[in-house]
């Protein structure tokens, strides 16, 4: 389909485009809000700026895919393939990005609050200064992603996988870790103020000046960790593995 006749039959009142093949194309400023685009191919297709609010874009393939700055609000990507896209400060508020494929996308300053990334692979992820406040993250893959003065207050990080991430001044007060695999991982002046990190493993990571006031530290892994100037009044350091 040309993007021309996809123009076209929106505004003549058609929504569902399930299956349409507009690979490489620009799209750039579109208003595509509540089309449904299952299973269509965009990768590498050019979205700065556009609208998909509300679309259903479950099973699509946006490897590749340009929409920075663009409005996801809502917008369901579940199983959809976003790897290496750029989605630099778009806003994905509320989304449904269940299982999807996120691995070196470009994330930083984006906006995901109260997104669900339950089961997300988002290896190597460039999530710099993005908002993930109350997001949804349970089983998530994280390894090695950059989250350096990420937002994420609230957010559910249970059983996540952030094995050599960058958590360096990130905000992570009342966060769920629990069970969260943070081996060698870097969170120099990282807030986790009130978290629960019972039974995360924080092996080899790097702790300096985190900020852990009222934490739940029971039973988490810390050997090797660097400690220097971690701050644990109030925190509970019951059953901490040291070794």
């Amino acid at each position: 389909m040309e993007v021309s006749e996809l123009i076209d039959t929106y505004y003549a009142g058609r929504r569902n485009f399930s299956g349409v093949n507009l690979s490489r194309t620009d799209m750039n400023g579109i208003d595509l809000s509540n089309a449904i685009l299952s299973g269509a191919n965009l990768s590498e297709a050019s979205l700065y700026g556009a609208n998909l609010s509300n679309a259903k874009l479950n099973g699509a393939d946006l490897n590749g895919t340009k929409l920075y700055r663009a409005t996801l609000v809502g917008a369901n990507f579940s199983g959809a393939d976003l790897g290496e896209a750029d989605l630099s400060e778009a806003n994905l508020s509320d989304a449904k990005l269940y299982g999807v494929n996120l691995y070196k996308a470009i994330l930083s300053k984006a906006k995901l609050p109260r997104a669900k990334l339950t089961g997300a692979n988002m290896g190597k992820t460039n999530l710099n200064r993005a908002d993930l406040s109350e997001a949804i993250l349970r089983d998530a893959r994280l390894f090695g992603a950059n989250l350096n003065e990420g937002i994420l207050q609230r957010a559910d990080l249970s059983r996540a996988s952030l094995n050599g991430a960058n958590l360096n001044k990130a905000m992570l007060s009342e966060v769920d870790l629990t069970f969260a695999s943070l081996y060698g991982a870097s969170l120099c002046d990282a807030d986790l103020s009130e978290s629960d990190l019972t039974s995360a493993n924080l092996q080899g990571s790097d702790l300096t000046r985190v900020n852990f006031y009222k934490a739940n530290l029971s039973k988490s892994k810390l050997a090797d960790a660097v400690i220097e100037g971690m701050i644990t009044q109030e925190a509970n350091l019951t059953g901490i593995i040291w070794s």
